[in-house]
């Protein structure tokens, strides 16, 4: 089986609309793919949602969230990544994706960020867009 990673990004994409972050996730939710998450990624997540720009964004353009960090964390496998990392200096947080991706030793990770898609392959994790990882499956 197919296992993934897939950063904030994509998990707040997956969260308000339906482009190919979705169709991720609701492959999760059909368990065609193992998504594999890790404490710090659902805290990043969970920090985003509640920040202020998201609040606005949801009451402003009256956004309805289909996902939620309970339901994300019901559908993946957490992990307690101990490997770590220092490959993403634009973005230190990053690290803990990447860190979570080479402990769940998962095929792909999907992301939104060009630094991170400058990477391409990482101890053998291809990394892709969303859209590119469909295409693939």
């Amino acid at each position: 089986m197919i296992c993934i990673t897939i950063d904030t990004n994509v998990l707040i994409s997956a969260t308000f609309w339906n482009g190919a972050s979705a169709k991720v996730i609701e492959k999760v939710e059909k368990k065609e793919i193992i998504l594999v998450l890790s404490e710090p990624i659902l805290e990043e997540y969970s920090e985003v949602l509640m920040s202020e720009e998201i609040q606005l964004k949801i009451k402003n353009k009256h956004l309805e969230m289909k996902q939620s960090v309970q339901k994300i964390s019901a559908i993946a496998q957490i992990i307690i990544p101990v490997t770590q990392l220092s490959i993403v200096p634009e973005d230190p947080d990053d690290n803990k994706v990447m860190e979570c991706a080479v402990d769940g030793k998962v095929n792909y990770f999907l992301t939104k960020d060009k630094h991170l898609l400058k990477i391409k392959n990482y101890r053998g994790i291809k990394i892709l867009t969303p859209e590119e990882f469909l295409e693939l499956s």
